[in-house]
């Protein structure tokens, strides 16, 4: 039995054909609560074009919402601007069904999708400047290294003025809303501060170089279509600014408080410390690392001035759940941030040491030494946390 999809138009020759993926939750260790797409987009030119695919298990859609428009033999052409299974995974299955004449993938693309689909792959290679005629329009090439992946480029249809910019500024977002400006704003700020900080925080410099480098570039852009989440259509610079934003990693007065707790005891000296951050007007966000998934406490690292972890010790290490965050966090390269370590223990007392090496290894600032109590707090005790919020507070100026 065929599937039944249709493709949606973004532009007088361009159509939106990809996949909503509304029950995804897990994207390689990043908590996806409100799904993603895989837009690929068709382009009706005198050489028909396919610009990225989706994941393998897609195609089927893909293939009916193309056939809503045309018959899929008659692509001439699929470019893959980013290799990833994502985009690429329903890429084998589109040559055999649609047989083009040319598939074409950055340098870099080339060898990650021989890679994954065999060394007998035809595909030519494209660089930055690269052009391909389609006839009465013009697709562009410009690589963007390392946003995410080696592979990554964008794509720029000049008769529709529509840049494909794959994973770059893009949100992991299903909705049946195709464009931006028909979704809560509040939510897409979410969702793209999420995004970048989960996916694209590591290279943030290179961001802002691509940002820096667009105007330079000589394209008129009247839409953006990335490769996940809503298109845009207008207000460009929102999501442009977003972006931008987040890659300046300019810290908020905000602090983040993330903890992990046995009996209790990290839990109260995480509140008393929270508090005396409020009480000098830092805004602070409180969470159980148990309660809160590893992005979405990534996310609130992202602009926070200020990031405290506490945890106990278990078997003379940190608390598991502690371990597994940190790692996530360093990986992902947050520049701008004084931190602070505590925790609790019974006997050894590693558990805040390690947090604190962890911090040192991210190149973060820790004015304060490490604090630990032993068991439960005292009303000293918890009096001390309140003043380490102060003394952070007053360190982040």
């Amino acid at each position: 039995m065929k599937e039944y999809f249709k493709a949606e138009r973004v532009s007088e020759n361009v159509w939106w054909v990809g996949a909503i993926d509304w029950n995804v939750r897990n994207f390689h260790g990043y908590e996806t609560s409100r799904g993603t797409s895989y837009n690929a987009f068709l382009i009706i030119d005198e050489k028909i074009t396919l610009v990225d695919t989706a994941k393998a298990c897609f195609v089927d859609e893909l293939l009916a919402r193309i056939a809503s428009v045309i018959d899929p033999s008659k692509i001439d052409i699929i470019v893959s601007n980013h290799s990833e299974p994502d985009h690429s995974g329903a890429l084998p299955a589109l040559i055999a069904a649609t047989q083009p004449e040319k598939v074409v993938a950055s340098v870099a693309g080339v060898k990650t999708l021989r890679a994954y689909f065999g060394e007998d792959l035809a595909i030519d290679a494209v660089k930055t400047g690269d052009t391909l005629s389609l006839g009465k329009g013009t697709l562009s090439f410009v690589d963007t290294k390392m946003l995410h992946w080696p592979d990554s480029m964008v794509s720029y249809y000049d008769r529709d003025k529509v840049l494909f910019s794959q994973d770059a500024l893009g949100m992991h977002l299903a909705s049946s809303e195709l464009w931006a400006d028909q979704i809560d704003p509040s939510i897409l700020d979410y969702e793209a501060r999420k995004y970048f900080a989960n996916i694209l925080n590591f290279q943030a410099p290179k961001v802002i170089s691509l940002l820096d480098s667009l105007p330079g570039l000589g394209l008129d852009i009247s839409i953006i279509a990335p490769d996940h989440g809503p298109l845009w259509r207008k207000d460009l610079e929102t999501i442009i600014g977003i972006y931008r934003n987040a890659a300046e990693q300019k810290p908020k007065r905000k602090a983040l408080v993330a903890y992990s707790t046995m009996w209790g005891a990290t839990a109260r000296c995480a509140n008393a410390l929270a508090d005396g951050l409020r009480s000098q007007g830092v805004s602070v966000v409180v969470t159980d690392l148990y309660v809160s998934h590893r992005s979405a406490i990534m996310t609130e690292v992202s602009d926070a001035g200020i990031i405290a972890f506490g945890a106990p010790t278990m078997n003379n290490q940190m608390y598991p759940a502690m371990a597994d965050v940190l790692t996530y966090i360093k990986g992902l390269k947050p520049k701008n941030k004084i931190g602070f370590a505590f925790g609790a223990y019974g006997w050894s007392g590693e558990g805040a040491k390690h947090i604190a090496a962890e911090l040192d290894a991210m190149g973060v600032q820790q004015p304060i030494e490490v604090r630990q109590v032993k068991y439960m707090p005292t009303s000293e005790d918890l009096e001390a946390f309140f003043n380490c919020g102060v003394e952070l507070a007053k360190a982040l100026g």
